[in-house]
């Protein structure tokens, strides 16, 4: 089975919302992925659909936006 990928920026809402995720889908099945830390990756999250963090991307591509962190425009800051 393919990841899915957990987009966060660090704010204590995405901290919540990872610790929630790996507790439900399992670490092993999840690539966390830290946009404060690894500004790099903003890209590939906005190509993936992601408009605000926390959000999870499944496998077959659907972005699911978790309660509400930050936009990417904040992120990209």
């Amino acid at each position: 089975m393919e990841k899915s990928v957990f987009y966060h920026a660090g704010c204590p809402v995405c901290l919540s919302a990872e610790h929630d995720i790996i507790n439900l889908v399992g670490a092993s099945n999840v690539d966390v992925v830290h946009l404060g830390q690894d500004k790099s990756k903003i890209a590939q999250a906005e190509h993936a659909g992601v408009k605000s963090v926390p959000a999870l991307v499944t496998p077959n591509g659907h972005v699911l936006h978790i309660n509400y962190g930050a936009s990417m425009a904040d992120v990209k800051g």
